[in-house]
């Protein structure tokens, strides 16, 4: 499974990206707007430390703004992939795009239907919502279940990334489910790796440690 770190702060892209966890970078304007710098400047950056995919998202709502926009965008670095919103102008985008060759990252999936639509368009990448699905109510899991199986069933190679991952069940279960890809917070990594019982192991290694040397 890859691991894509959902941030434009570089500092926090170097980090993890040190732990040999970093296979790509989503971002999207909300993102990039914390960071208070120049759009096209910060996309650049991580390219240039990250090898995997980094995905920068479209402004505009009609299919010819979105091409115009993911054509200047595709050039800044070979690396990069263009996030569309999932919407019908969307769709008529990312047909024109995959077949100039331009990956794209299809964003704000929240049905199986929608993820299918995108596949099928020649989407590189769908990013269904799991967060943000929960919190309307929707069983998540059972979305990125079943667009596994429609993937898989049919030869897409699109892949699934699995996004508004918020804790470390849903980085297990997506995983367990066969999601391609989580794209996860840079401040959930630590939850990750971290654990009291291991903290505590290593505390009481030590203190056995200084009873030997006496």
């Amino acid at each position: 499974m890859k691991f894509f770190l959902d941030t434009a702060n570089v500092e926090e892209i170097k980090r993890i990206n040190a732990l040999g966890l970093v296979d790509g970078v989503t971002t999207n304007p909300t993102i990039i707007a914390k960071e208070g710098r120049d759009f096209e400047e910060v996309i650049k950056e991580i390219c240039s430390i990250v090898s995997g995919p980094v995905s920068a998202e479209v402004i505009g709502l009609t299919s010819e703004e979105m091409v115009a926009e993911a054509r200047v965008i595709s050039k800044w670095a070979d690396n990069v992939v263009v996030k569309i919103p999932m919407t019908e102008e969307g769709l008529k985008a990312v047909h024109i795009l995959s077949q100039e060759g331009i990956k794209t990252n299809v964003t704000l999936i929240f049905t199986v239907a929608q993820g299918l639509l995108a596949a099928k368009a020649g989407a590189t990448y769908i990013s269904p919502f799991l967060g943000r699905l929960e919190d309307m109510g929707t069983d998540g899991y059972r979305v990125i279940e079943e667009l596994r199986d429609i993937m898989d069933t049919f030869g897409f190679d699109t892949e699934i990334i699995a996004a508004s991952i918020r804790n470390l069940e849903h980085v297990e279960v997506v995983a367990h489910l066969g999601s391609h890809i989580a794209t996860i917070p840079g401040s959930l990594f630590p939850k990750l790796w971290s654990h009291p019982l291991t903290d505590k192991g290593i505390e009481m290694f030590l203190k056995d440690w200084e009873q030997f040397k006496k």
